[in-house]
């Protein structure tokens, strides 16, 4: 049986699609103004979920990317202290070397022993460089100083690196993936052990020069804790060298993830304004043909 079609049928039908075409004029405009394809999850469950996923992992790619600049910060820091180690060896080399001139006197090498008395107080600095408030040479102990200048050595003197930690400190670059930051402190500052590391022999140089005797048989235990100190910033060297390539990879994996992230979410503009157009178009010949359905009322005779 035919449905008789009214007046009230033919408005309200008009006036459900001018709403549902208002609807999709308003999601283009929306799409236009934010530059996103959903504005709410409801528009794209699909999209919306991967859009969480890919924010997820590029806050996981920059985190990543902070402790590998904290590494790297580590790291440097690590190689410039243990140079400055590498020029007080040296500058002592020197100094033993000239301390065998048979025509110095007792008193030169007593003025030699001062300059040895600071220098050694300038490695203990240097034992308790800190980055951010974390001694670097303390192992996984980062709140402790590794060397106490008041603790008597073993060759009677005073100012000893007290460390005993040689425990890595390791920092996350990627997902279950760890790089060491520190190198073994107690093979620079405690080699070969505690009795015979270079705070000791120091001390010896200078109970030595500060008797008006030569230093130079010491050159041979210097020269061993220079290529000591050599071999230690070779194994840095490394640490640097791969997270240098993870740093790399870091960045790719932030562009990738970046990439897929904005093709998933960012409208295409040029579709969208062309969408819009169109809609534009159906809209007013749904305002046309909705004013050519609405039955003329007696005012409208009247006028």
């Amino acid at each position: 049986m035919a449905i008789r079609v009214t007046q009230n049928m033919l408005n309200n039908n008009m006036l459900r699609n001018l709403h549902q075409s208002m609807r999709h004029m308003d999601k283009l405009q929306e799409q236009l103004s934010s530059g996103k394809k959903v504005s709410r999850p409801s528009d794209d469950p699909v999209v919306a979920t991967r859009g969480m996923f890919y924010r997820s992992s590029l806050m996981e790619v920059e985190q990543y990317q902070r402790n590998v600049d904290d590494a790297e910060s580590w790291v440097e820091l690590t190689d410039k202290t243990l140079d400055e180690v590498g020029n007080v060896m040296q500058r002592i080399s020197e100094l033993l070397v000239y301390s065998g001139d048979g025509a110095l006197s007792s008193s030169d090498l007593q003025a030699m022993a001062q300059e040895v008395a600071q220098l050694k107080e300038h490695l203990g600095t240097l034992a308790n460089q800190q980055l951010n408030g974390k001694y670097i040479f303390g192992g996984s102990a980062t709140n402790i100083a590794p060397y106490n200048p008041a603790a008597p050595t073993v060759s009677g003197g005073v100012g000893d690196f007290t460390s005993t930690n040689s425990e890595e400190v390791n920092l996350e670059v990627s997902q279950n993936v760890f790089v060491g930051i520190n190198i073994n402190a107690q093979n620079v500052f405690n080699y070969p052990n505690n009795a015979g590391n270079m705070f000791n022999v120091l001390d010896q140089i200078l109970n030595t020069l500060n008797a008006g005797k030569s230093a130079a048989s010491f050159g041979t235990a210097i020269k061993d804790q220079f290529d000591n100190l050599l071999s230690e910033r070779a194994i840095l060297g490394a640490k640097a060298n791969r997270i240098e390539l993870v740093k790399d990879r870091l960045s790719v994996q932030e562009v990738n993830v970046t990439g897929l992230m904005s093709k998933n979410e960012d409208a295409d503009s040029a579709k969208v304004i062309t969408e819009l157009k169109s809609q534009e178009n159906v809209h007013r010949a749904a305002l046309g043909a909705g004013a050519r359905i609405i039955q003329p009322t007696l005012l409208d005779f009247l006028r």
